[in-house]
């Protein structure tokens, strides 16, 4: 009964670390993933069963975003459906390819990623938002967004901070909507890849419970934090771990 108390605080507290993580950098499966692996979760069920909990990350982040989405709804469901799609697509391609696969491949779309969020950082605001956008500039754009929801599906660690950092370089947004709108958009995908895993990989309820309710609450406490920090403090501070996180991935998928 003890061990059992201990462990249910153990992943609410790592469910509300991951939870913060995954609202305000994307970066939630650096906690969350490890964690359900130490308490004997096989690989892929932890996989599954983080998603299920981050679907709690997703909703609580997206109620505390309501500031930040409004008037960006359009925006918000065209980026959402489009990352869902790619989703499903991902959930059918890991019904036939290991997970595994994507591992070596990975650590250069984080790194990849990082160098986005630190370019962008440096890219000067002067644009008018009202100028049309080339056409080749939204497919690609279209299509970047897709792919990230495929990964999403088919793997997921860290795709958060791959698909802000495409959102904070391509929507003349403030941070804050651009993350709000990650948010949301990781909040559909998820939803809708926890559906199809019901019915083909095993998931634990018992564990992803106590995650989920951690991560609700990091998920809420997240955007408030985005609103009260300088913009640019957060993007390096998100810049440093994606690099760090590039570096530790390569690491175990090449030397361990």
């Amino acid at each position: 009964m003890l061990h059992a108390i201990l462990i249910t605080i153990y992943l609410v507290l790592a469910g509300t670390t991951a939870g913060f993580l995954s609202a305000t950098a994307g970066l939630a499966s650096l906690v969350s993933y490890p964690v359900l692996l130490s308490v004997g979760i096989p690989p892929v069920s932890a996989n599954v069963t983080n998603t299920a909990a981050l679907i709690f990350t997703g909703l609580g982040s997206t109620l505390s975003s309501s500031k930040e989405l409004k008037g960006n709804h359009t925006t918000m469901w065209h980026i959402g459906l489009l990352t869902a799609s790619g989703g499903i697509l991902g959930c059918i391609i890991l019904a036939y390819l290991p997970s595994s696969s994507f591992e070596h491949v990975v650590p250069f779309l984080i790194f990849l990623a990082a160098l986005m969020m630190m370019l962008s950082g440096k890219k000067k605001q002067t644009a008018r938002t009202d100028q049309p956008t080339k056409l080749w500039v939204r497919i690609l754009k279209n299509v970047s967004i897709f792919l990230v929801g495929v990964y999403i599906g088919y793997f997921g660690a860290a795709a958060g901070i791959f698909l802000l950092s495409i959102l904070t370089v391509t929507l003349a947004k403030p941070f804050a909507v651009s993350n709000a709108i990650k948010n949301f958009s990781a909040l559909l995908t998820n939803t809708i890849s926890l559906v199809i895993y019901a019915f083909t990989i095993k998931v634990y309820w018992l564990m992803a419970v106590p995650l989920a309710v951690g991560m609700f609450i990091g998920g809420y406490i997240g955007p408030v934090v985005v609103r009260l920090v300088p913009v640019k403090l957060l993007r390096n501070v998100i810049t440093i771990a994606a690099f760090c996180l590039s570096g530790y991935l390569f690491y175990t998928a090449y030397f361990k």
